[in-house]
C-alpha cells in the first residue's frame, strides 16, 4: 500500500513536514539500493571498481545520518487528555 497524506496539505502542520521528511527518506533509500546494485551488478560481470565500496559505504552513512535526522525531528505526539 502506497504512503499518502489525507487531507489538506498545510507546510506549517509539523506531523506534515515529519511525513514529508519520511518520503524523502524512503525515495533516497531507494535510489540508493537501484543505484547501487547496478553498480555492484556491472562491477561483476564487467570488471573491478576498486572504489565502489567507498563509494557505497559512504552514501549509506549519509543515508544513516538522513534517517538519524528524520527520527530526531519527528514531532512530540499530542496529548489525547484534553484536560
Amino acid at each position: 500500500m502506497p504512503i499518502r497524506w489525507y487531507g489538506p496539505a498545510d507546510p506549517t502542520d509539523p506531523t506534515y513536514r515529519h511525513f514529508e521528511r519520511i518520503v524523502n527518506l524512503c525515495l533516497h533509500g531507494g535510489v540508493f539500493a537501484a543505484v547501487n546494485s547496478g553498480l555492484w551488478f556491472v562491477q561483476g560481470m564487467r570488471h573491478p571498481w576498486p572504489q565502489l565500496g567507498w563509494l557505497t559505504g559512504t552514501w549509506a552513512l549519509l543515508w544513516l545520518v538522513q534517517l538519524l535526522l528524520v527520527l530526531q525531528q519527528r514531532p512530540t505526539p499530542k496529548s489525547a487528555d484534553p484536560s
